[in-house]
């Protein structure tokens, strides 16, 4: 995975230093140094959007170790290191950014969003405190809305929540989320309805396809509901609306969604199979 990125570097870098060269300024090409010629082939960006996420953070380690004082490596490593799921080791990565010269609004929000990713909600909450009302950011009310779920502030988390999702062309993933708050509140039908609408902004998007088929089988409603779905995720599905069944009392019908499942899985389904082997021993007991 290594090599295609390390090659584009390896490439854009040649390319600068040719084109000094070109210029007249050969002399110039030899007193580059390689991390200049990175920025000015705008490196970086590739390596916090494209690059391998562990590869990005051995590649801003190594540039931090030879500029300790340049922000922008820093900034880079820690949301690298979260890209990663290291949100343990970008913790400190922000908690030391934030207060060097130069950092901005934004690496605070980051940092709150490594500590969430931690489960320290009192750190978050803390940081995002710090930060200006005035910053209204998607990012910065998301993460407002699940430090006042963790808290039980059902009416801050929907306030904060709604704000998020009209900041963003993209709100599948906050409307996910604030269908597992209101599910986490006994909510099923809110859920429902939250769920249905992330989907409608991402088809693809599986986590609220699930929370959806466990909203409805909490109303204990356990058919598939009408949204995109592929074969694979059919069955998925079927499993976890037949874990569902089982687990509140309606083993018959838990039990015919495993078989479905299985049945219906384009190759073979082992979490299924091992399920209706274990609910059938049970039965049989």
């Amino acid at each position: 995975m290594g090599k295609p990125i390390m090659g584009a570097i390896a490439m854009a870098g040649l390319l600068a230093l040719g084109a000094c060269a070109d210029n007249g300024d050969a002399s110039k090409a030899k007193d580059l140094d390689p991390t200049n010629v990175v920025d000015a082939t705008d490196l970086n960006d590739i390596m916090l959007t494209v690059a391998d996420p562990n590869e990005a953070v051995e590649y801003f380690r190594s540039s931090l170790t030879k500029e300790p004082k340049r922000i922008e490596f820093r900034r880079g490593l820690g949301k690298s290191l979260v890209r990663a799921k290291r949100a343990t080791e970008a913790v400190p990565v922000f908690e030391k950014l934030v207060e060097m010269k130069g950092s901005i609004d934004q690496d605070r929000i980051d940092l709150a969003d490594a500590m969430i990713r931690t489960n320290d909600w009192k750190g978050a909450s803390e940081q995002l405190n710090k930060v200006p009302p005035t910053v209204e950011t998607y990012q910065r009310y998301r993460l407002e809305a699940m430090i006042a779920d963790s808290q039980k502030k059902w009416k801050k988390a929907d306030s904060f929540y709604e704000i998020a999702a009209g900041l963003t062309t993209k709100p599948s993933n906050v409307m996910n989320n604030w269908g597992y708050s209101k599910m986490a509140r006994g909510d099923y039908k809110g859920a429902e309805k939250l769920f249905v609408e992330a989907i409608t902004y991402d088809r693809k998007l599986f986590t609220a396809k699930n929370n959806l088929v466990l909203a409805r089988a909490a109303q204990k409603n356990y058919s598939l509901p009408v949204v995109p779905m592929t074969e694979e995720e059919k069955a998925q599905l079927m499993y976890t609306a037949g874990l569902s069944a089982v687990k509140q009392g309606d083993t018959d019908i838990g039990r015919g969604l495993l078989q479905d499942a299985i049945d219906t899985h384009p190759r073979h389904f082992e979490e299924a199979v091992r399920s209706l082997e274990a609910l059938q021993r049970t039965i049989k007991s």
